[in-house]
């Protein structure tokens, strides 16, 4: 692992030089010029306590690190977390019941706001045991759980999934862990999964990296991310607005401000920014921070974080997440941004322009990858140059697994590629009537998608 990271380093190393960035690694040695060994610097470091002189110019305001989040609105940006956020966050496990007596398990990514600040801030705030694993198994999930006497679990969508998925055993029940905390769980998953491995308080909570306002499921009702509550709503003022799903765009009235959306209506969420919740924005990117800012929304003049997510308010106002909206979609709890994925596919030598989605596969959270390619001129599509692309340049989960060949691409007015019918239509070759192809791992190319594929995935033989 280390030496992947380090190779990944040191293809930009160069310009880090050119910035005056520092570049440390996790070792003893490091061969590399420009990329300094730490572990012998740690080893010789005082215990004494550091003076407060060196964190005297650090405030509540001031950037504790950086997360990449591909938001909603195209490639991956760095979110700016400040000590702030990072503080807030550490509050999560205290709020969803966690005590100094628990053992918390992460099997989540340091490198997103689950794991490090949900997880690794939120012990130390609760001054807890963590049990760390670098990758989640959900064979081996309950035998860690029981061998580490765990009492807090983490989860996403999919890995509840994939535990649910796991062969059934006689002692299922025959564990510790109370709370499970996570976000994007399906109602049939949570349902089954209580069934299966007891009475565990699943406390599913809405937010983003980035943004200034989320939700948290205190209650034992299943399906919902939280209620809303008075005092919250007042201390972070939100709405869900009408949002027009074609045009990808609030709706808005004669006066040019944005319409609440009815209870039981589903809605864009938006948070109010104040000083109280503020949205920072991207690091160096100030067109893409302008782009999650919403004006002029309930009276002229006003300025909220636009979270680019579908929410419904029901007759209880019990809070349920709906959908990702704009040029994100999710899939192995992963955010995959479609302008980088079309980027990736315009570079093969095939492919002219890409119109790149995410469409629902039965039985699976999210949306899986797929992609309407116009092919240039002359040629035919060639399946494994296209692999050979996707699988040089992205992540497995934001390789595009469906292709759709297409003569051309309907537009909007704006000149922006119609998403809507081809999400609709999806891969069922019995109702696209363009040429298919799904992405084969094993054979390395994007093999003709047959009835008999489509039919191999719907019934799970195929997994995806």
């Amino acid at each position: 692992l280390l030496s992947k990271l380090k190779e990944a380093v040191e293809e930009v190393l160069p310009t880090l030089k050119q910035q005056g960035i520092s570049v440390y690694l996790l070792s003893e040695e490091c061969s590399v010029e420009g990329i300094n060994p730490l572990s012998e610097h740690i080893t010789q470091a005082s215990d004494t306590p550091l003076s407060a002189d060196l964190r005297a110019n650090i405030t509540s305001k001031s950037p504790a690190l950086y997360i990449y989040t591909s938001g909603t609105t195209g490639l991956p940006k760095a979110a700016l977390v400040t000590q702030e956020r990072v503080w807030t966050a550490s509050f999560i496990q205290a709020v969803s019941g966690v005590t100094s007596e628990d053992v918390f398990y992460i099997n989540l990514p340091l490198y997103h706001s689950a794991g490090f600040l949900i997880g690794l801030a939120g012990a130390i705030e609760r001054g807890i045991t963590v049990v760390l694993r670098r990758k989640f198994s959900a064979s081996q999930f309950w035998e860690d759980c029981r061998k580490h006497h765990v009492t807090v679990m983490q989860y996403i969508g999919e890995t509840m999934r994939y535990l649910c998925n796991t062969p059934m055993k006689d002692n299922e029940k025959d564990h510790k862990v109370r709370i499970a905390i996570g976000n994007g769980v399906r109602s049939d998953i949570w349902r089954e999964f209580l069934n299966r491995f007891g009475d565990v308080a699943v406390r599913e909570l809405y937010a983003a990296t980035e943004g200034n306002i989320g939700f948290i499921n205190y209650t034992s009702k299943i399906g919902v991310v939280g209620r809303v509550n008075f005092l919250h709503r007042r201390l972070f003022p939100y709405t869900l607005i009408k949002f027009d799903i074609e045009k990808e765009e609030p709706v808005r009235n004669s006066k040019g401000l944005c319409i609440q959306a009815m209870k039981g209506e589903a809605g864009l969420l938006v948070g109010k920014i104040t000083k109280r919740s503020p949205f920072v924005g991207y690091a160096g990117n100030d067109q893409q921070t302008e782009k999650k800012r919403l004006r002029d929304v309930l009276q002229k003049g006003d300025l909220y974080f636009n979270t680019g997510d579908l929410l419904r308010i029901d007759e209880q106002n019990f809070v349920q997440f709906q959908d990702r909206v704009g040029d994100t979609f999710r899939w192995k709890g992963e955010n995959v941004a479609t302008t980088e994925v079309a980027d990736i596919l315009t570079m093969v030598d095939c492919i002219e322009e890409a119109n790149v989605y995410g469409v629902k596969v039965e039985g699976h959270e999210g949306r899986i990858g797929m992609a309407a390619v116009k092919v240039e001129e002359g040629k035919e599509f060639d399946g494994a140059s296209t692999f050979s692309q996707v699988a040089s340049y992205l992540p497995a989960y934001a390789r595009p697994r469906f292709i759709r060949i297409q003569t051309s691409f309907e537009m909007t007015g704006t000149f922006k590629m119609k998403k809507v019918t081809l999400v609709e239509e999806g891969f069922n070759p019995a109702v696209v009537q363009d040429p298919l192809f799904f992405l084969d791992p094993a054979k390395k190319t994007y093999v003709p998608l047959t009835e008999e594929i489509y039919s191999s995935i719907n019934t799970r033989e195929i997994k995806l």
